[in-house]
């Protein structure tokens, strides 16, 4: 026991139980004896401190804390130890740990309020961010020779052609899913054959690009924020205006050009692997033969709904690339606001998509391509 601090417990002459404290009472050593000392099931009446050859400021606490659970009297202790005893003594607090907590009928309308405001800031942001972009768009335009070719190249075979097989296989598994539930509820009243009508139509007006926005949202715009991001901590952003290279014209314009491009060919491509899932589904289940099936698509699909799906897609490319790089320029801070960012941009963007689509429904089905 050389070395650490100690206790014995035992009774004296007047029957009183006397804790004997014996070695140093330093922050090293103090942790084992508090557990030993919170683990005595007989109270003492009388803490001996004469046995105790150090003592810091931790170790007065532990032992006046104690004292004081136990309603014990302190002895024996030497001129250091009392003046720390002394001042460790009025250094407790009884105040709580938590302040109230404010009733739910005024913490409710406080947070929504408090929502409403911090919008303010957001809108802000994102018109002087999209005003930033119009302003870098208009100098390229004039100076056509400062066009970032490469990167926006680079970045259509990051949202393009390396999202074919992850699109292809879920437009696929989509067409599948689409031609199988419609055969099962219009066999109810015999008009399987529809199935093709309704494969071709909801592919390629709705569900093709829909689908093929929010995976790239997923995919793609979450990569804008997190790069976009993770050069703004390095300080990359701020070292390309130090030597007078605008982030906007060789970051954000490359990516928001390539989703926007890219989102009109990715689906188109989703709506045709689609209507190939659908045709299996007609091979397999409805004795549809598979070119059979791809045929009557062009006979029972309206060219508008084709055209419809090919002006909803850049617009949905645009929104995705736009909440990407404007949250991913918006981080500052530390990384944890990385993953934040990246977050609101997937959600962001997923929100914006398919409010717009059911905008476009409504659009569409006033003009006449309903």
């Amino acid at each position: 026991m050389d070395g650490a601090a100690h206790f014995t417990l035992e009774e004296d002459d007047t029957g009183k139980a006397r804790l004997t404290l014996e070695g140093p009472l330093l922050v090293s050593s103090v942790g084992p004896l508090d557990h030993d000392l919170q683990a005595l099931r007989t109270p003492p009446a009388i803490i001996d401190l004469s046995q105790v050859n150090e003592i810091d400021t931790i170790g007065a606490w532990v032992i006046c804390r104690f004292a004081a659970r136990n309603d014990a009297e302190i002895i024996g202790a030497g001129e250091r130890a009392k003046r720390l005893l002394d001042a460790v003594e009025t250094a407790g607090n009884d105040a709580e740990m938590r302040p109230p907590r404010i009733p739910v009928w005024e913490r409710v309308p406080e947070a929504m309020g408090q929502l409403v405001y911090d919008m303010r800031a957001g809108i802000i942001g994102v018109v002087g961010f999209l005003g930033r972009v119009l302003i870098a768009a208009g100098r390229l335009l004039r100076h056509p020779r400062r066009f970032p070719i490469k990167a926006m190249v680079r970045q259509m075979e990051l949202v393009g052609v390396s999202a074919l097989p992850i699109i292809g296989l879920m437009s696929f598994l989509i067409g599948i899913v689409i031609a199988q539930q419609g055969a099962v509820q219009l066999s109810q009243f015999g008009a399987e054959t529809l199935t093709v009508n309704l494969v071709g139509r909801i592919t390629l007006r709705e569900l093709g690009v829909l689908m093929t926005a929010i995976m790239v949202a997923g995919r793609s715009g979450s990569a804008f924020a997190a790069q976009l991001g993770t050069m703004k901590l390095t300080e990359e952003v701020d070292a390309m205006r130090t030597i007078g290279i605008s982030p906007v014209e060789v970051l954000v314009i490359p990516r928001v050009l390539a989703a926007t491009f890219m989102m009109v060919l990715l689906g188109f491509y989703a709506s045709i692997v689609a209507i190939i899932g659908g045709a299996v589904v007609g091979q397999v289940s409805l004795g549809i033969p598979f070119f059979t099936f791809l045929e009557r698509i062009q006979e029972v699909v309206p060219t508008h709904d084709l055209w419809v799906g090919l002006i909803k897609a850049p617009v949905f490319g645009l929104i995705v690339g736009l909440a990407g790089c404007y949250h991913g320029m918006r981080v500052q801070g530390n990384s944890e606001e990385v993953g934040r960012r990246t977050t609101m941009a997937v959600v962001s963007a997923i929100f914006a998509v398919i409010v717009l689509d059911a905008f476009f429904a409504v659009f569409f089905t006033k003009v006449g391509w309903g």
